[in-house]
């Protein structure tokens, strides 16, 4: 643990961006795992409205610099791809 001040609020700030972080990620993941099961199911209307939602999701985090903005249009594209062949 620190001892100067400064420093011991430089580790409760990066905890506390760290839970955020992780917060915002694991909100990506549980709506690309929607939206796949959206895919599997054949469900067309509700994986668009969850396309829409993921990428809104990852445009965020990637402007937050949670995520990079590459891997934000990588996730992006391939999700698009996915719903493509759906279609």
């Amino acid at each position: 643990m620190p001892n100067i001040k400064s420093a011991i609020k430089r580790v409760k700030v990066n905890d506390k961006k760290n839970e955020q972080n992780r917060a915002t990620k694991s909100r990506i993941n549980t709506a690309v795992r929607k939206f796949k099961l959206a895919v599997d199911k054949k469900d067309l209307d509700e994986a668009t409205k969850l396309y829409n939602e993921v990428s809104a999701l990852v445009d965020s985090a990637a402007s937050k610099n949670v995520i990079h903005k590459n891997t934000a249009s990588r996730k992006k594209a391939r999700l698009a791809l996915m719903l493509k062949a759906a279609k």
